[in-house]
């Protein structure tokens, strides 16, 4: 079965709830790990957004430049913690619970593992509550070779502007508006931009994307929505 799996390091032990630290998001990788993409060559083609090229550090740059712009453009808005249960994303269709996931006992980063809850999206439990200061992370797959398109099948779909809801166990809902969305190359991925500190209420929707490679049976790309919180 192809390794889905993210590693986080075993000795990491400032990756909990508020920001996630640098040294943890630094080796955060989806690269060459397959994530939550687990396909067959006969697979609907998934839709995909524009590619994001360049280095890492370019695109820490991007990223540097995106806080800056919703720091001056929105008031700073946070939330306290309280769990996600319910992602909802009209654009695309999206309405899921939302299970609660950490780390192996490997050090890797669980992923929805088969069963009932395979389609589900996935909140990483060692970031951020979704509303929380800092990037709270959720995760899905885009498919599967058994069940065909996934929770996160047409996440490449989104656009900036597009409304993300999330509920709570408080029963508040985290209301998210989309600034970028994104596809890197796993080898190329910019894992500073996508899980390091940050200075507002974020989100980040990850999933597969790109090309699929039989050889390995994973796809070659991550899509990367990136939002962050306006009210609730």
């Amino acid at each position: 079965m192809p390794d889905r799996s993210i590693q986080v390091p075993k000795t990491a032990k400032r990756g909990v709830r508020g920001l996630i630290a640098t040294d943890i998001a630094a080796v955060l990788l989806f690269s060459g790990l397959g994530l939550i993409g687990v396909s067959l060559a006969s697979q609907r083609e998934i839709p995909q957004p524009s590619t994001s090229r360049g280095s890492a550090i370019a695109m820490a740059r991007v990223g540097v430049f995106i806080g800056s712009r919703l720091t001056m453009a929105r008031p700073i808005v946070t939330l306290p913690a309280s769990k996600p249960s319910v992602l909802d994303i009209p654009a695309i269709g999206v309405h899921s619970d939302i299970q609660h996931l950490g780390r192996t006992g490997s050090g890797a980063m669980e992923t929805p593992a088969p069963g009932p809850l395979y389609d589900t999206a996935a909140w990483y439990r060692y970031s951020p509550t979704p509303g929380e200061l800092g990037p709270a992370i959720l995760l899905g797959h885009v498919d599967s070779a058994s069940n065909g398109p996934s929770v996160f099948f047409r996440l490449g779909e989104m656009k900036r502007g597009d409304r993300v809801t999330v509920t709570r166990e408080d029963d508040s809902i985290a209301v998210f508006i989309v600034d970028e969305v994104r596809r890197y190359s796993k080898n190329d991925f910019p894992t500073k931009l996508v899980y390091g500190n940050i200075d507002y209420a974020g989100l980040r929707i990850v999933t597969c994307g790109g090309a699929f490679d039989e050889s390995t049976g994973h796809y070659l790309d991550n899509i990367v929505v990136f939002a962050s919180l306006v009210g609730r």
